[in-house]
């Protein structure tokens, strides 16, 4: 197969993963720079260009697309879907997951577990918010947000309502999750490939940080996720649409609840903990669906 990723750093570790899995089972996959893709829109005629030439011949392509270029990068993805290149994940429901807002509400919808969020666009409202959620402490996140970046803890009233102001005075878009203190300042990233959950680890936050991502300085072991764990991520990357996505889930004390489902998970924290070829049963997967002109929008919302 002929396999394209959208990327802008072939250097980073699940690139090269990804990369030595396709070229081990005999494909070519070549990285593109995602911000050096052109999009040519023609009747009947969607293309691609790359460096001067219209890109051809591809069955697939991975869409590993950064935040800060989220919506250049949908419209590229777009452009080869509309061509008839079948996506590892769509470019709607990588849409969804980057909009947490979205992303909860779609879940919320189908009953998923997840913390107390409310939304709202007068700062005035800020201290009903932090009630609403059962605070403080509470969590106040960007709506666009990645790595941990964006997350803030407001341990008191007035500290969160300041925050919050602060914010909306900047015409900047968060939401309000209430605080999971039983968690202990860790979580379970779930790697959803194809329906099942193929690998699962703890990880944990550095001392005094509340935040358990790996790029804050947090770590990872193996951990054994409960039936109802593995249920909720797989039910999680189902209502998104995704093919392949990490699940973010906290053990709270009314069950699993979702923080995020991210639909670039990095494979470096994940393969290293469980000793697990994910790169491989990516690839895998997409050996058993690529399928020419296979990209109909799944999941609602």
């Amino acid at each position: 197969m002929k396999i394209a990723m959208l990327a802008r750093n072939p250097n980073l570790y699940s690139h090269k993963r990804l990369v030595e899995a396709a070229e081990a089972r005999g494909h070519t996959l070549d990285i593109l720079n995602t911000t050096r893709c052109t999009v040519n829109i023609a009747s009947h005629r969607p293309t691609v260009m790359y460096k001067g030439e219209t890109l051809s011949g591809y069955e697939a392509v991975i869409p590993r697309i950064g935040a800060s270029i989220t919506a250049y990068g949908l419209a590229v993805l777009r452009q080869f879907e509309m061509g008839g290149v079948w996506p590892l994940n769509e470019s709607v429901a990588i849409g969804r997951s980057r909009d947490k807002l979205r992303s909860t509400q779609i879940m919320a919808k189908y009953g998923l577990g997840l913390p107390l969020t409310a939304y709202a666009n007068d700062p005035k409202q800020a201290e009903q918010i932090i009630k609403a959620v059962n605070g403080p402490p509470v969590v106040i996140k960007l709506l666009e947000g990645t790595q941990g970046i964006g997350v803030v803890l407001a341990e008191t009233l007035k500290g969160g309502a300041s925050i919050i102001e602060a914010f909306r005075g900047a015409n900047i878009a968060i939401m309000v999750q209430e605080f999971i203190k039983e968690a202990g300042g860790s979580d379970i990233r779930c790697l959803v490939v194809g329906g099942k959950v193929v690998a699962a680890m703890k990880r944990q936050g550095a001392e005094g940080e509340f935040r358990s991502n790996l790029h804050r300085g947090g770590s990872a072991q193996l951990i054994k996720i409960t039936p109802e764990e593995r249920s909720t991520a797989v039910r999680a990357a189902k209502a998104m649409g995704l093919n392949v996505c990490g699940v973010d889930l906290l053990r709270s004390n009314h069950g699993p609840v979702i923080m995020e489902v991210n639909s670039s998970p990095g494979l470096e924290g994940i393969e290293n903990a469980t000793g697990k070829d994910i790169a491989g049963q990516i690839i895998e997967f997409i050996e058993g669906n690529a399928k020419s002109g296979k990209t109909k929008t799944r999941g609602k919302g």
